[in-house]
């Protein structure tokens, strides 16, 4: 494999390419012409091939010339853009909060465009996991998490989310048929969500249905990916409204019956104990407590 040319060879050549001109191309660098063109002979010569025409006046690139000069070119453009996105001086405070996929998909990142409204001198940074329960190292500044609240942190906000019911595609619904039956529930095609495996057996208590949950048709590791099942046509599954309203207000899926479950544990907001007095982070969790969620 060849070596790759130095670098400040490689950035001669793209602005001698980009301006077809020595001169331009050391104004713009701050060299002098002689040392563009010496650079550029140094490249040609490593490469073993000429990629500019010298002629009396200015320069012009060879048909090979010009097919390097688009990926050295993408390559400055892509390196510009990464030092930019990455190492800039932040114009805007940042707060970065981190929840469950289905909470953030579904839940948070639609309320985010309000938020950037009421604070558009904040900007806020949205991550996902599947499960967590400390922010120390983790690069957060707010959590939230679902579960029974027993969590070291010392500031802890309820953010309860509507009662589960039963969700399903309207083509499915019509299957179903008008009443939520015993026989009906009990032969379900369900889209299992992990870690609310007990759901389905609560619900059939609540129904005095005394029978076995049906066997899970699908499994899915999230209530956002349970919905996406879901809207190819087929199955059901036990969702809070919270999750589903959009889709439900859409029409994209239905809640066929009359159905309601109360959520096992909750959903919660997480401060770190070491900003408690940060005013920015203050914005976020004063607007995030009156959100209806």
């Amino acid at each position: 494999m060849r070596r790759l040319p130095h670098v400040t060879w490689l950035r001669s050549f793209e602005a001698a390419a980009r301006h077809s001109s020595f001169s331009a191309a050391a104004e713009e660098l701050y060299l002098t012409p002689a040392a563009v063109s010496q650079q550029i002979r140094q490249l040609e010569h490593h490469l073993g091939i000429q990629l500019f025409k010298r002629l009396p006046k200015g320069v012009q690139l060879t048909d090979i010339g010009l097919a390097y000069a688009i990926p050295v070119r993408k390559s400055f453009v892509e390196m510009q853009a990464a030092t930019d996105g990455l190492f800039r001086v932040q114009s805007k405070a940042v707060v970065r909060v981190r929840c469950s996929i289905s909470f953030a998909a579904l839940i948070l990142a639609p309320l985010l465009r309000d938020f950037a409204q009421h604070c558009p001198e904040i900007d806020v940074e949205l991550s996902t996991a599947v499960w967590s329960d400390r922010m120390e190292g983790a690069g957060v500044d707010l959590d939230i998490r679902y579960g029974d609240g027993t969590w070291p942190e010392q500031t802890v906000h309820p953010l309860p989310v509507e009662e589960a019911t039963l969700v399903c595609h309207p083509d499915y619904a019509a299957q179903l048929g008008p009443d939520p039956a015993p026989e009906v529930l009990t032969a379900a095609d369900i889209v299992q969500i992990v870690g609310s495996e007990t759901d389905w057996d609560r619900l059939f208590q609540r129904c005095g249905i005394e029978a076995p949950r049906p066997r899970h048709w699908m499994r899915a590791d999230s209530s956002l990916i349970a919905m996406q099942i879901l809207s190819a046509g087929h199955g059901c599954a036990l969702i809070s409204r919270s999750f589903a309203r959009r889709a439900l207000d859409a029409g994209q899926l239905v809640a066929p019956f009359d159905l309601s479950l109360p959520m096992q544990a909750n959903f919660v907001l997480v401060e770190r104990d070491d900003l408690r007095e940060n005013r920015t982070l203050r914005k976020l969790i004063d607007w995030l407590l009156v959100q209806r969620i």
